[in-house]
């Protein structure tokens, strides 16, 4: 077992409990096998062992391999296992995608029971808050887990759900410990953005007493982060007229200008995202085992993860914006800008200069948080020697709160602006004035926001094993899952550049400063604590009416049952282990929410069948060849399946109106999948593995719009105007079940330990791996020649390549390891405006480690994460490659010391 980072670290030899290889027996307290773990060299060669055991194919990292890594929670840890990729914000891991297939696609279990938590990001251009199915592994602090198992294939004693695969997340038990054990740890956080050092605490006590035993740990840190760069939004085709074309722009260039077919920015911002981030974790674990054939286990986890963010920005995005926007005043006060000079690449203007540009600068204050519960029990008896029965019934719950979200717009007039974008890598922007200067600057606009979703699930499984003879088993059971997700938001904007002549409203200098964090250049933005006051501006946004579209709740209840068959036995004198299942399951979902204030319901219900099979033969002692064939689901995106939505009428027109929403009628992913794989287990030193996987995944979901009879829709004929009649045709936008998609790729991974050299080289070490994936999807867009078209791109979030590599060297008394993580080039998203998909470019980070024994019982630790500042470049249109972002985050480095008692 392992608590804290450090811990691990420093411990020269621990007992830890190696949970048991199907998803099923995970659960069986009874099952448990206790080894010894001693350094990392060790951690590494007993989860290789576990996945040479395994039937299926699944990767492991244990006690000493999670502590080790310089990783600041979860996400970081398992983008080492082979096929993980990850996605970061605020200057550390967030979300995983496997084997090429986004979070929404990988489900996660916590102690056996499925959990979802929900975060948020400060910056939009990554989603902002997520209300979806991906788990944020950013919630938890890694020192809390003593296992983490990455299941890729699928077998029917598992949970339906997660095409892509599974990932289970174990806490420690007292009984992992022969007696008492205590262990502390603490350290010091700080990073090049920002000059503050924040502490990382971890503790531990256990102890058992016959039967009974306890075990409570906890993990606490603070650390203060700092992202800052380069920033647009809004590229889109636009049309410049020839009065506000300089004489310095060439007559070609002009009528290119003017013929409305040029990509243009619509910001050009320089900004900065300020984090405070607090992790609070605390798990309980409490045992009773009288005896082999009878026990029960009950653990509680509590998580909480709340951030204080200050975001500012500059842009040219003010009343009069380079791209001429309207922005809260009359049309008769814009249009002064005047393009003085311009480089186009391609159809796009990736740098020009504009006159008579009006700039705004944001300052954003949001604070909130996400409280995590969970609580199951586990239980298992042995009825007779040959047949036993377990139970797991459990509950947990995410709950995320944004209360306060507070942003004050400041305007400046009438100001010569540049930019170049012609090298994504080196942005810039040009000004014409001193943009800290506070007398240029008025109020434009205040906003405010409250948010806040939560997400329930009751679990419960009952499973039986049958021991039929020394060689087979038959498993069969049941469960029961309710799911609940429901969430709303409220927003309030006042616009203060309404006066004539759109001038800004003047507010003291006191209520101005500038961004007190490093940024590309400083300028002046508003206080929301002194300006909303000043203003009157109202803060509570308690009894106003929820945001369109985000008031709503979805309900899953699933019933599932299945069988399996277990073998253990020798084939020509080889051993074999294989299992093959065949799992039922029944889903109903009802989405409910606001329809222009009006109360909708709307039910569904699929079910099916899903069969699985997988075999792994020992070819000889030291060759595993492995194969797996399985049907598998992944459940529709939660704002897919929202029934919250807009509807507008037009009682004037044959079409009545139009209807925006998500659709509760949706079909689950349904993927058939094949893999298979070779292992090389060269002793405890040495091991390597290649295998294939495909997958052909059904029911992909897209964008529809159509011409329907309103009373089709299922919304309510309240909403009708009185002359309208209930099949009165209506537009209808909404996600459908399209064509199918697939996957294909390729892993490999290899460990060895150079003990054949001279010392002192036998302390070195290498593992690291490799993965290629290819697919597309089709993707409908609604704007071009023709107006309509699919366009087959590369799933969402799929890198082609990823790969990690660790070098490590290690001793009795010291260790270092130096790790880099490489993930190529990926889509987010089909991109908007014209443009064909958005995208980030490669990245490569690179971490260290570095360990040293004062004695037995203190060890002194040194980590460093993303040595080399990686940039997050964000860009859209796959061929023109616009920018979006340009960020860094500086490097995070740790420092500190492990007493074990």
């Amino acid at each position: 077992m392992r608590f804290g980072k450090s811990v691990w670290l420093m411990t020269t030899a621990m007992t830890v409990v190696l949970l048991p290889l199907t998803a099923a027996s995970a659960q069986d307290a009874a099952a448990q096998e206790t080894v010894t773990v001693s350094g990392y060299r060790a951690s590494l060669a007993k989860a290789f062992e576990l996945k040479r055991d395994a039937v299926g194919s699944q990767d492991s990292i244990v006690a000493e391999d999670i502590a080790s890594f310089p990783d600041l929670n979860l996400a970081e840890s398992m983008q080492r296992i082979p096929g993980v990729a990850i996605t970061r914000d605020a200057g550390e891991g967030r979300q995983i995608v496997l084997r090429g297939l986004g979070p929404d696609f990988t489900r996660t279990q916590l102690n056996g029971m499925e959990v979802l938590s929900n975060t948020a990001s400060g910056m939009d251009n990554r989603g902002n808050i997520s209300r979806t199915r991906a788990f944020d592994f950013s919630m938890f602090a890694s020192e809390l887990f003593n296992r983490v198992t990455v299941e890729k294939s699928w077998a029917a004693d598992q949970d339906e759900g997660g095409i892509a695969g599974t990932v289970q997340l174990s806490t420690a038990k007292p009984f992992d410990y022969d007696g008492f054990k205590a262990v502390v740890s603490a350290k010091g956080m700080t990073n090049t953005n920002e000059v503050s050092v924040t502490p990382r605490i971890v503790g531990m006590i256990s102890d058992r007493s016959g039967p009974f035993g306890a075990l409570i740990s906890a993990a606490y840190s603070t650390n203060d982060s700092n992202e800052y760069g380069y920033r647009n939004w809004g590229w889109g085709q636009a049309t410049i007229s020839a009065a506000h074309i300089g004489p310095g722009v060439s007559a070609s260039d002009s009528a290119l200008l003017q013929s409305g077919s040029l990509f243009v920015p619509q910001a050009i911002t320089y900004s900065t995202w300020y984090t405070h981030r607090e992790r609070l974790g605390l798990t309980g674990a409490f045992q009773y085992q009288p005896s082999d054939a009878f026990g029960l286990d009950l653990d509680v986890l509590y998580g909480r993860l709340s951030n204080h963010r200050d975001d500012y920005a500059l842009a040219a995005a003010g009343t009069n914006a380079i791209s001429g926007s309207v922005t809260g005043v009359a049309t008769a006060f814009q249009n002064t800008q005047v393009l003085l000079s311009d480089t186009i690449q391609g159809n796009t203007l990736v740098a020009a200069k504009y006159s008579g540009v009006d700039l705004r600068s944001e300052r954003n204050a949001m604070n909130d948080s996400t409280n995590f519960y969970e609580a199951i029990v586990h239980g298992h008896y042995d009825i007779t020697n040959a047949f036993k029965a377990k139970l797991a019934v459990g509950y947990s719950r995410s709950e995320y709160s944004l209360p306060v979200f507070d942003k004050v717009f400041m305007e400046t007039k009438n100001h010569t602006v540049g930019y170049d974008n012609s090298d994504e890598n080196n942005p810039s922007n040009s000004y014409d004035f001193d943009t800290t200067d506070p007398t240029k600057w008025g109020l434009m606009r205040l906003d405010a926001q409250e948010t806040g979703i939560v997400s329930d699930y009751d679990n419960a499984k009952l499973d039986f094993d049958w021991a039929v003879d020394s060689s087979s088993n038959i498993t069969f059971g049941s469960s029961y899952k309710k799911f609940l997700n429901r969430g709303w938001n409220r927003n309030l904007k006042t616009f203060y550049n309404n006066a004539p002549l759109g001038l800004d409203t003047a507010i003291a200098d006191s209520n101005k400063g500038t961004v007190p964090h490093d940024t590309t250049l400083n300028y002046i933005t508003g206080n929301p604590d002194t300006v909303d006051p000043l203003m009157g501006f109202n803060r509570d946004l308690s009894s106003l009416p929820t945001t369109g579209g985000t008031d709503y709740a979805v309900v899953e209840k699933t019933l599932a049952g299945y069988v399996q068959y277990d073998l253990h036995t020798d084939v020509f004198g080889l051993p074999l282990r294989a299992n093959a299942g065949l799992r039922y399951f029944s889903t109903d979902i009802v989405s409910a929410g606001l329809q222009n204030g009006v109360q909708v319901a709307i039910g569904h219900h699929y079910n099916s069948f899903l069969p699985a099979a997988n075999v792994a033969l020992d070819v000889s002692d030291e060759v595993v060849a492995r194969f797996s064939i399985s049907r598998n689901l992944s459940r529709p995106a939660l704002t897919d399946l929202a029934v919250a939505g807009s509807v507008s009428t037009n009682s004037t027109n044959s079409i009545g109106g139009s209807i925006s929403a998500g659709n509760p009628n949706l079909k689950p992913f349904l993927a058939d999948s094949i893999e298979a794989s070779l292992d090389y287990y060269q002793g405890k030193s040495g091991y390597a593995s290649i295998g294939v996987f495909y997958k052909n995944m059904e029911d992909m979901i897209t964008s529809q719009n159509s011409v329907v009879p309103y009373n089709t829709t299922g919304y309510p004929l309240s909403l009708l105007q009185p002359t309208q009649q209930p099949d009165t045709k209506f537009n209808y936008t909404r996600p459908v079940n399209g064509r199918g998609a697939h996957i294909a790729g390729l892993e490999a991974a290899v460990k060895k330990d150079f003990d054949f050299l001279p010392a002192p080289f036998d302390k070195l070490g290498v593992t690291g791996n490799v993965t290629y994936a290819d697919g597309n999807n089709g993707v409908i867009y609604n704007y071009g020649t023709p107006s309509q078209f699919t366009k087959s791109l590369a799933l969402f979030n799929l890198s082609k390549f990823s790969a990690n590599v660790t070098l490590y060297y290690e001793t009795d008394s010291w260790g270092v390891r130096l790790s880099e993580a490489h993930r190529s080039r990926y889509l987010t998203d089909g991109g908007s405006g014209g443009n064909i998909g958005t995208g980030i470019e490669p990245t490569d980070n690179i971490d260290f480690a570095g360990h040293y024994n004062l004695n037995d019982h203190l060890k002194l630790v040194v980590e460093g994460i993303n040595l080399t500042n990686q940039a997050i470049i964000q860009y859209t249109d796959i061929a023109a490659k616009r920018l979006l972002v340009n960020t860094t985050s500086g490097s995070t480095f740790t420092f500190g010391a492990t007493y074990e008692f």
